[in-house]
């Protein structure tokens, strides 16, 4: 494992930081997260690298550089091979009152041409803004680079008067869906606690609050209404996971 001893010049204090704690978590297996660390901190040593004009000091430089690249390489290739053998999960903790958490930031990365089906499982798509927030996560799958031709909901039946609603809400979204090609397929359960999306390309995503983990606005006109990634969230965690088969919920 490589380690961080970079000295202490006040140009190179970021990199010394980020690396540390990409040492620390690689230490601790978190290699996700020690990736991206490692990956940061090898962008601010090239920055100091280049604003560097004694030799000693450049081919120093040069080799924390190379060892550090190396060691990102070698998580990068297990985290391949994990994802691969179906074993891969990446945790992202949403604390309190943040921002940029929207659902292109979140889901982004995960999809691509080759998504054609998806299952969501939520047992709260029922309030208004609940209804909303599922809407918005339709619109973002029908956008390109995403190929969706199926999305299978599974979700809870609201009780009293607000089951009319609901209902005729989630139809409402099924027929705007099939004017897009997608088939929304629809079913309810009682009985349904855990709230998880797949991916046919077997990217499977649970959140601990489901997709309602934003704020409620402050009113109608403040920022962060529409742009999802200005509305703070809940506190919540992101469990992400890669299977080679994504079986039907």
């Amino acid at each position: 494992m490589a380690q961080s001893g970079l000295g202490q010049d006040p140009e190179s204090t970021a990199a010394v930081t980020v690396l540390k704690r990409a040492v620390e978590l690689d230490s601790e297996y978190r290699y996700p997260q020690a990736l991206v660390c490692y990956q940061e901190g090898i962008d601010l040593l090239l920055q100091v690298l280049k604003g560097t004009k004694d030799y000693t000091k450049k081919c120093n430089l040069r080799q924390k550089i190379s060892n550090y690249m190396d060691r990102a390489e070698n998580i990068k290739k297990y985290l391949d091979q994990e994802k691969e053998d179906g074993k891969y999960h990446k945790q992202i903790k949403i604390e309190e009152n943040a921002t940029g958490f929207s659902y292109e930031s979140l889901f982004q990365e995960y999809l691509n041409e080759t998504v054609t089906e998806v299952w969501i499982e939520d047992p709260y798509i029922r309030n208004t803004h609940q209804l909303y927030n599922f809407l918005r996560f339709c619109e973002m799958l029908i956008k390109r680079p995403c190929k969706v031709k199926t999305i299978h909901l599974l979700t809870s039946l609201d009780k009293g008067s607000k089951k009319e609603h609901q209902i005729s809400s989630l139809e409402e979204i099924k027929e705007s869906l099939s004017n897009h090609g997608v088939l929304l397929e629809i079913e309810y359960s009682s009985s349904i606690h855990d709230r998880e999306i797949r991916f046919n390309n077997g990217w499977m995503i649970k959140i601990g609050r489901g997709l309602d983990y934003f704020k409620k606005p402050q009113g109608n006109f403040y920022l962060g209404y529409c742009d999802f990634d200005l509305r703070p969230c809940h506190e919540t965690t992101v469990d992400i996971f890669h299977n080679k088969h994504t079986k039907k919920i």
